[in-house]
């Protein structure tokens, strides 16, 4: 299926979310937004005021079985990460498709807060990368923490914060599409008119 959800809660890293987003669509990959919330409003961390492709409820309802090509992106930022850990089944959601070797991608806070509550036996040995001072749990559960911009480890693709959203991203690119589509898509950003 090769299709992207990105999850957000009141809080979320703005960057993080809505470049990834941009990057994503570019690469002509399936991506809608999804809102924790009841509603379709959700409040970045910054303030910045986002109308969501969907809740989680309508995205629930309306899409098929996660494949193990599709991705489950949660962008970090405060308190929009710590909100994404506590909703129970997100995180079963999230849980079950890594176990299934489905694509999971988590940027600045999200690997400490969101990822690591992923079983360890799943997680030991797998390289991350995260938000400097969000590593602990990740490390606990077995990790390699790396202060590479991003990292992909089979199934986990993670980010360190705002200033490396485009790499995030990008590797979330190769993952679906490959390296050729990446590399015209970070071309693209790239290029000078």
């Amino acid at each position: 299926m090769n299709h992207a959800y990105i999850f957000l809660a009141d809080g979320f890293e703005e960057i993080e979310a809505l470049a990834t987003l941009d990057i994503l669509r570019r690469a002509g990959i399936y991506t809608r937004t999804v809102s924790i919330n009841d509603s379709f409003h959700v409040t970045g961390a910054h303030d910045l005021q986002v109308i969501a492709d969907c809740t989680y409820e309508i995205f629930c309802a309306e899409e098929e079985e996660l494949d193990q090509s599709d991705v489950l992106v949660f962008p970090g930022g405060m308190p929009g990460t710590a909100n994404l850990a506590q909703d129970e089944d997100l995180l079963e959601l999230m849980k079950q498709h890594f176990a299934y070797n489905g694509l999971v991608a988590a940027i600045c806070a999200a690997p400490g807060l969101v990822v690591s509550q992923i079983d360890s036996h799943l997680l030991t040995g797998k390289k991350f990368t995260c938000y400097a001072g969000c590593e602990d749990a990740m490390i606990a559960k077995g990790a390699i923490h790396t202060y590479e911009p991003a990292v992909r480890d089979g199934n986990l693709i993670t980010g360190r914060g705002p200033g490396y959203a485009t790499e995030f991203a990008i590797e979330i690119v190769k993952a679906i599409r490959g390296d050729q589509v990446a590399l015209k898509v970070k071309n693209g950003l790239n290029s000078v008119v």
